[in-house]
């Protein structure tokens, strides 16, 4: 493989992605996610994905469109409360769920990502995290039909924690604001919480950025995360409807309000 990672299209950098693949994808809520790799993977319907992102989008939008389109069958996350068709299919038995702390969610990427295998913490201790019984999955007739089993206990200066098992996926899809040939990604704001550690999490990582520039224009000390991290970069165009940035939640006043 050269040293330059750009593809052409959203469509070629996800034409490898199986029926049945893992994906760890970037984004919190509508922030930072990758829209025209989503839209992509709806265009090539591929099915059966084990998707770890912190939520799953909205009913029409991010991750949502593939929901809708019954392309996920597992979806690993921490905050899902913004879809209905989530929910729909959840409590159907056609979605397998494992919810787990935002925290806890992101050392697990972040862990994998680093060659780490598990990890204790304190965070959800005394619960169904760690005592097991969450429903995965439920049967048609709403009974539990797949509960998450305990996990591992031990103490430490006489305070439980929890192992917890670090997360590796076959892709991961990102978003970054400023992206070079080399795969070094720049990104903005609250896009760098869970994009990052997605990227690292996945064996083959495609990224999407909004400004490709050409390797030794991005400062050393302002790179987020480094190309070899990355297998692949394409740039977003601008005018592609998947790209746009949607606000997931609008609070206005009115003129003269407090």
């Amino acid at each position: 493989m050269g040293l330059d990672k750009t593809v052409a299209s959203a469509m070629e950098a996800v034409a490898d992605i199986p029926d049945g693949a893992s994906l760890a994808v970037g984004g919190f809520g509508l922030c930072g996610i990758p829209g025209t790799l989503i839209d992509a993977l709806r265009r090539r319907e591929v099915g059966g994905l084990h998707i770890v992102s912190n939520n799953c989008g909205v009913d029409d939008w991010g991750l949502g469109i593939l929901l809708a389109g019954g392309q996920i069958s597992r979806m690993t996350s921490s905050y899902v409360g913004e879809n209905k068709e989530f929910a729909r299919q959840y409590l159907s038995g056609e979605l397998e769920v494992e919810l787990v702390p935002q925290g806890t969610l992101a050392e697990r990427l972040r862990a994998g990502g680093a060659g780490i295998p598990a990890f204790y913490t304190p965070a959800g201790t005394g619960t169904q995290v760690g005592e097991g019984g969450l429903p995965w999955r439920h049967a048609a007739d709403g009974s539990v039909a797949v509960a998450s089993p305990a996990k591992e206990t031990r103490e430490f200066g006489g305070r439980p924690y929890l192992l917890e098992h670090g997360i590796t996926t076959d892709f991961a899809l990102v978003r970054a604001e400023v992206g070079d040939r080399h795969g070094n990604l720049v990104f903005h704001s609250s896009a760098r919480n869970f994009n990052p550690l997605a990227a690292m999490a996945g064996r083959i990582t495609v990224a999407e950025v909004d400004r490709l520039v050409e390797p030794g224009e991005l400062d050393p000390d302002e790179i987020h995360l480094p190309g070899v991290f990355v297998r692949r970069v394409v740039r977003v165009d601008p005018g592609d409807p998947a790209a746009e940035r949607r606000v997931e939640r609008r609070t206005v006043r009115r003129e003269g309000g407090v």
